[in-house]
């Protein structure tokens, strides 16, 4: 956070009650929202699918599997955080949160088992709006599109992501405009053992 944040908050402070309600916005929104997320970094924990519509008419890939976050990889200034998201026994699955110049920018590593990169990976979006401290939505980007539409998965075209972070909670979260809606929670009161490095990793 610049340091300049502490300033801003004081004279805010200073005009008013209403201030403590009041959300940083724009960078500093962005950086606590990072900040947040990397105070778990080292731990992992269990989730459950809360939101899967609509139904898939053939067998999901998620559900009836044990659900783990592992908030794995922090640099020092909370700029970049690598989570693996492991579904059973498959540990194909990293999401890499990083602070651009602008705001934050979400992409989906997926490997094989042997490290190799799936022909589909490094999909995701920047934000495009300042967000909140505890939630930031990332459209698929030009890249992903493009990477969508060479793999003919036309329902992807429109794909949004969600993160959350709330003080006991973690969610991602994946929608479309046709009501697509999958999200899937981790309750951060309970860490669990960390689990196996992802594949490549």
């Amino acid at each position: 956070m610049k340091a300049v944040a502490p300033v801003v908050f004081l004279a805010c402070c200073l005009a008013g009650p209403a201030c403590a309600s009041r959300a940083p916005a724009g960078r500093a929104a962005a950086d606590a929202f990072m900040s947040a997320i990397a105070a778990h970094c080292g731990k992992a924990y269990a989730g459950r699918i809360v939101v899967n519509e609509p139904a898939p008419a053939t067998p999901d890939a998620f559900e009836g599997k044990a659900l783990v976050l592992h908030v794995r990889g922090c640099d020092a200034t909370a700029s970049r955080i690598e989570i693996p998201f492991h579904v059973g026994d498959d540990r194909s699955r990293t999401w890499i949160l990083t602070r651009t110049d602008a705001r934050l920018r979400l992409k989906h590593d997926h490997r094989h088992e042997d490290g190799s990169h799936d022909a589909l990976t490094m999909y995701g979006g920047d934000t495009v709006a300042a967000g909140t401290v505890e939630r930031q939505s990332f459209p698929a980007d030009a890249e992903s599109i493009a990477m969508f539409r060479r793999e003919g998965l036309n329902a992807s075209l429109e794909n949004t992501w969600v993160v959350e972070i709330r003080p006991a909670l973690f969610a991602y979260e994946l929608t479309r405009p046709n009501g697509r809606r999958f999200r899937v929670e981790f309750d951060l009161t309970r860490p669990v053992a960390a689990p196996p490095a992802p594949w490549g990793w």
